[in-house]
Order: C-alpha cells, then sequence, then structure tokens
C-alpha cells in the first residue's frame, strides 16, 4: 500500500523567508535531553524530532514548516531519509512521496554544511537516477508492480549499501553536529 506525501518545499534549507515565518519555539527539557544522550544517538535525536513534531502538531507538511526553520527542516528530512531508505532503500523513499523533499531541495548541501560530505555525495549520485527515472518511480501501481521497481532499478543497491554500512557514523555525525549548535534545533529548558 502506498503512502501519500505531499511534503514539497519550497523554501531554501538555509534561507528561510522569516517575514512569513509564524512564531514557534521548540523547546526541549534538558533532563530529557541529558537521559536520551545517556542512551545513545538515537535517542538523542528523537528528543528534537518528537519535540518538532510537537510544536508543528504532528507531521511535517507545506502547511506546517513555516513554523521550523530551515535547521530543523534539514533534521526532519534525515529523519524521513533514515527511515524510509533502512525499511524498504531509496524506490520505498521515493515511491512514498519524499522523493522531492530530498533530492530537489538542497539536502545533500546541508548535509555537506553538517559536515557529512561523504553522505553529501551519496545523496547526489542517487539524485542523479532519481532526476533521470522520476516519472516512473513516483507512478502509482500494484504492489506486484512496486516490487518489480527494486530489480529494475538496482543501480540503487550500491547506495543503499553504502548508506547501510555508515547509517551509524552518518547518525552520529549529525547528531554531534546537532548538539554543537543545540540552540538552531532548541530552546532548552530547565537548566540545572
Amino acid at each position: 500500500m502506498r503512502l501519500k506525501v505531499t511534503i514539497y518545499i519550497f523554501i531554501f534549507i538555509f534561507a528561510v523567508n522569516y517575514e512569513n515565518m509564524e512564531e514557534f519555539t521548540v523547546q526541549v527539557a534538558d533532563e530529557s535531553l541529558r537521559q536520551a544522550a545517556q542512551q545513545g544517538m538515537d535517542e538523542f535525536l528523537s528528543v528534537f524530532i518528537n519535540a518538532m513534531s510537537k510544536t508543528i502538531g504532528g507531521e511535517l507538511n507545506a502547511e506546517n514548516m513555516n513554523r521550523l526553520n530551515g535547521y530543523q527542516i534539514t533534521l526532519f528530512a534525515y529523519h524521513y531519509f533514515r527511515k524510509e531508505v533502512l525499511e524498504g532503500g531509496f524506490v520505498q523513499l521515493i515511491y512514498n512521496g519524499y522523493g522531492p523533499f530530498i533530492f530537489e531541495n538542497p539536502f545533500a548541501k546541508a548535509m555537506r554544511l553538517f559536515g557529512e560530505g561523504d553522505f553529501s555525495k551519496l545523496i547526489y549520485k542517487a539524485k542523479e537516477i532519481y532526476d533521470a527515472h522520476k516519472e516512473d518511480l513516483i507512478k502509482e501501481r500494484s504492489d506486484d508492480d512496486f516490487m518489480a521497481l527494486y530489480e529494475r532499478y538496482e543501480s540503487f543497491d550500491d547506495l543503499e549499501d553504502w548508506y547501510i554500512e555508515n547509517e551509524e557514523k552518518i547518525t552520529s555525525g549529525i547528531a554531534a553536529y546537532v548538539d554543537d549548535h543545540i540552540d538552531q534545533f532548541a530552546l532548552i529548558i530547565n537548566k540545572g
């Protein structure tokens, strides 16, 4: 079954038009961060994803993304990228509607700015395949026809393998970037 996602960003990740940005602040409790950091990078990043989700009232979409800044949107993009690619590869990521969010926005550039240069290159390579076959990859189809996409687009396999092998390092690097630039991602409350 195909998940319908309509996240089309019409803004540049690091050049948010603040005139149209609503005043919302993502808040994270210091104690929650400390506990999550002890549990690991996944839990640490989840604290931010959950707080951002709460701030926007659920899932990120075109109507509520103006409540977040470019750094926060980039973290959401990585969250969706990671979830989709680990579950079903690039075919699933694109077919489930995240192709425009990842490949038609400067996500790869943002990952380079986050310190993940090799990952950024991987995204650019996947974008080449996406750009060449976008219409076929996003076309509505039966479950059997969807599964056939994996055979048709084996060119994604090496990219997926590289990501899976390096996912922990990449996620750790992104968590370190968030920690080093925490004020761009949330207001930390109840500091002890």
